[in-house]
């Protein structure tokens, strides 16, 4: 997913402008912020995020997030 997002040419700046713009859940931009900005785990997502989450929740939410965000860019 980062790998995508890398392969747009986007900054780091661009990503997490893109992120503020186009992820409306405050809590999903965290996620989004969290796995994509910082690199954390899933696991390690899922034990930030409250109410806690599972990492397969986790995962589900980044995956749908940056499709919705490779759209825009496209």
């Amino acid at each position: 997913m980062l790998a995508e997002i890398t392969r747009a040419g986007l900054s780091r700046a661009q990503v997490g402008a893109l992120i503020d713009e186009w992820v409306f859940s405050a809590r999903d931009r965290q996620i989004l912020r969290l796995k994509l900005l910082d690199g954390q785990t899933y696991e390690q997502i899922a034990e930030a995020v409250r109410p806690q989450m599972s990492p397969r929740q986790i995962k589900r939410i980044v995956t749908c997030r940056v499709d919705e965000l490779l759209q825009k860019i496209q």
